[in-house]
């Protein structure tokens, strides 16, 4: 397996927005379940399924908003993912479980949870897999703060993240685009590549900003990166395809592999 085809979708806990004043209408779906939720998360889980990882922002892990449903663990079984991880960045008990969420149809190697500097609720997990060589491909999901201090902090612990897994893959929500000063230093400080200013993601009724990115180490080939018109959050998702450096493949993890 030496192609991937990769996926990063902030689904805003399966709300959608047509508009920016469904910020307010829809600001109780927040708090309590609503019936549209569940045919949300069943057409994404349809997009999903076309991917080998998917990287999932604003997942709940189960509470009251969710009726009680685990989205990644639900999407991943309406995906046909064999394999899936969630990490819970703000835990506000029985109202809300912010997430992210790894969808992998390759078992992976070791899971990593990662607090990012900054108030709570902000976190990178990084699952490695082994390649045939020894090394490994390092696959992290972000969700990055909206404040620029915090996030600043924050893309500094990502180029320290990059230092230890030199075939490093990131996706996710970072709440910058290409006019970041700070996202184009660490890009530069981390030795990666991918990023495209004309991949527009927000807000998905009227893309005017790339604030999702794929991005991955430059030992790592794109063959082709888009922006998926399926809006059913505030986000529209991101593709990417990889290729591996030539000869490497994925190999078979040893141990007992996460859910």
């Amino acid at each position: 397996m030496r192609t991937l085809h990769l996926l990063s979708y902030n689904v805003q806990a399966g709300i959608q927005s047509r508009q920016y004043s469904d910020y307010l209408t829809n600001s109780w779906k927040h708090l309590f379940p609503h019936p549209q939720r569940q045919t949300n998360l069943d057409r994404i889980a349809q997009l999903l399924q076309r991917y080998d990882l998917v990287g999932l922002q604003e997942v709940d892990a189960g509470s009251l908003r969710s009726a009680r449903l685990d989205q990644v663990e639900y999407l991943a079984h309406r995906g046909a993912f064999p394999h899936w991880y969630r990490q819970v960045n703000r835990d506000l008990g029985p109202f809300a479980q912010h997430s992210n969420g790894l969808l992998s149809r390759p078992r992976p190697g070791p899971i990593t949870e990662h607090r990012l500097p900054g108030l709570p609720g902000r976190g990178v997990m990084v699952a490695e897999y082994p390649l045939c060589d020894g090394s490994h491909l390092a696959v992290g999901i972000v969700h990055l703060a909206l404040g620029w201090r915090a996030r600043r902090r924050q893309l500094d612990y990502l180029v320290a993240l990059a230092e230890r897994h030199p075939c490093l893959v990131l996706m996710g929500d970072f709440n910058c685009g290409c006019n970041s000063r700070g996202l184009r230093a660490m890009i530069r400080r981390a030795g990666m590549t991918g990023l495209d200013c004309e991949l527009k993601t927000f807000p998905s009724w009227r893309p005017r900003h790339n604030l999702d990115h794929i991005l991955i180490a430059q030992s790592l080939r794109v063959v082709e990166a888009r922006v998926i018109d399926y809006a059913l959050s505030d986000h529209l998702p991101i593709s990417m395809t990889i290729e591996l450096p030539e000869g490497l493949r994925l190999a078979e993890p040893q141990g007992r592999a996460p859910a």
